[in-house]
């Protein structure tokens, strides 16, 4: 077994910087990725050969300042990190220098999601229902057709279907405990009565021995299968669908991206209410607010013309700004 590396601070904030982080996970934030960034900081101050116990405007507008050939998205990161380090120094009485939240350039929606048709769906779904048995796992057949219906089918993110354990896919109530998500909040999916089914039938000929494997999608390898495993299976797919792939997508999280921009053009041409209805839809997606879900009311009328009149006469006040 792999250990984990452990990150040593050790410039002249490597203290405040350790706090910092043992804070923001003691109060139920994850925080895997800013460790890392942090000790980049950390090292730099270092490099700077900085010893005082403060946080001045010249630290951070160097650190802060793009790299080469760095993304705006990366530097974000760096600079989000930061401005949330010095909030904790000021905090704490120690003077520091907050970067202006109004300097982000905030790309929250770059990328343009692949919405599939009904009908690329239904070619999906029969390449996985005839998807061939193998030697080196014997059960990847069987576990594709549900796999892929229940990214669809309950807009999971991918991460959130191969984690679920078996305890967790409730056969009885058709429902699914979703736990350990991007924003780290737990939530109860209902699923519908065919996709029930589907699971029951799965679980009957996969499950059917007790096995120390807890995962509802068990890996022939142990544990549960990689994200990157199934891409690669989805990209096998989408070839064989006719369906084109370039460097940007279809990617698995746009069939998450379908099922909400499928889900709001059914309440609109059923002229629902969706002031009712999009914290619903919110909930069940798992979004941290309602921005992500109102971008799909956006995606939605933008997608089909016929209903676009329709959006824009009962429900532009929903739509956000571009």
């Amino acid at each position: 077994m792999i250990k984990k590396r452990t990150l040593v601070y050790e410039s002249i904030l490597g203290g405040l910087i350790k706090d910092y982080i043992e804070e923001k996970r003691a109060v139920g934030y994850k925080f895997l990725k800013a460790p890392h960034l942090l000790k980049q900081f950390d090292t730099f101050v270092t490099s700077e050969k900085w010893s005082d116990l403060i946080l001045p405007k010249q630290l951070v507008l160097l650190w802060t300042a793009k790299k080469p050939n760095e993304t705006e998205i990366n530097r974000n990161h760096r600079i989000s990190i930061i401005r949330g380090f010095a909030r904790y120094m000021v905090r704490l009485n120690y003077q520091a220098y907050i970067f202006p939240a109004a300097a982000l350039t905030i790309a929250r929606y770059s990328y343009s999601p692949y919405i599939f048709t009904v009908s690329e769906l239904k070619n999906i779904f029969t390449i996985c229902d005839n998807y061939p048995a193998t030697a080196a796992s014997a059960n990847r057949h069987i576990m594709l057709p549900v796999l892929f219906r229940l990214l669809y089918g309950c807009g999971l993110r991918i991460s959130e279907a191969l984690k679920l354990q078996i305890e967790e896919v409730d056969l009885e109530q058709g429902t699914l405990f979703i736990h350990s998500t991007k924003f780290g909040k737990e939530r109860i999916v209902p699923m519908a009565k065919t996709l029930v089914e589907r699971c029951r039938d799965y679980a009957e000929n996969v499950h059917k021995f007790k096995t120390s494997n807890p995962f509802f999608f068990p890996s022939p390898f142990g544990g549960h299968y990689n994200d990157s495993t199934v891409y690669h299976i989805f990209r096998k797919i989408l070839w064989k669908a006719d369906i084109s792939h370039c460097g940007r997508g279809p990617r698995l999280h746009d069939l998450r991206h379908t099922f909400a921009v499928h889900c709001l053009k059914k309440w609109v041409l059923n002229k629902d209410d969706l002031t009712n209805l999009l914290p619903y839809l919110s909930a069940y997606l798992g979004h941290e607010d309602l921005r992500g879900t109102q971008h799909y009311l956006r995606l939605t009328a933008d997608l089909y013309p016929e209903i676009i009149a329709s959006v824009e006469q009962n429900f532009s006040f929903l739509i956000p700004e571009v």
